[in-house]
């Protein structure tokens, strides 16, 4: 059955009710790792390592995420009146590399309200927004708050790291062990700028 525009605002509107600032996520992560858990129903100890690897990625990132003064115009002159819906998950690594990034563009300009949900508790959502049929994310939904309709969709990974993924799936089949490492040295590498960039092109 078709998603109508309506039926999809409605939905949206369902899970800003269970939203949480990037403060407040960032708090939630933090107090995960005290209370040795992760998000979601699977409290596997991988799961929860993951959640502690990533607070610390979070927070280097808050830290470090430097954006041009070129961009830093570009960001603040769009006329927009959005809220940024991210999908996301506390164990996720991709999610820790790119809301960090997500975040520091969101605080640029008054026009955008960034909003976490978990990706578990919206499954109507998620749904809405699968990547090649699965459920990846960070999935960052822009949602125009005057119109009440989705203008597009971004994620789970920056252009350039889903090109490198894609790439590789196309002659492996699937990720090894050892590209997830190097996708992480790539984040490493690219501070951020290619979500950056991808988000200009968003807001335009």
């Amino acid at each position: 059955m078709e998603t109508t525009q309506l039926d999809l605002a409605n939905v949206i509107e369902e899970s800003l009710k269970k939203s949480l600032s990037y403060q407040d996520y960032r708090t939630l992560l933090s107090r995960l790792v005290e209370e040795n858990a992760t998000t979601g129903t699977n409290q596997s100890e991988a799961l929860i390592n993951y959640t502690a690897l990533n607070d610390r990625r979070m927070k280097r990132w808050d830290k470090t995420v430097k954006i041009s003064d070129e961009d830093i115009d570009a960001i603040k002159n769009a006329t927009v009146n959005q809220t940024w819906i991210v999908l996301a998950e506390s164990w996720c690594g991709d999610a820790a590399h790119v809301i960090p990034v997500i975040n520091k563009v969101a605080e640029l300009n008054t026009g955008i309200n960034l909003q976490l949900v978990m990706r578990d508790e919206n499954e109507q959502l998620m749904d809405l927004f699968l990547t090649n049929g699965g459920k990846s994310i960070p999935k960052l939904i822009q949602f125009d708050n005057t119109t009440k309709t989705v203008l597009n969709s971004y994620g789970p990974r920056p252009t350039e790291a889903t090109k490198l993924v894609n790439d590789f799936k196309k002659k492996n089949g699937t990720l090894t062990a050892e590209f997830k490492e190097d996708l992480q040295r790539w984040y490493n590498k690219d501070k951020g700028q290619n979500v950056i960039k991808d988000l200009i092109e968003l807001i335009y």
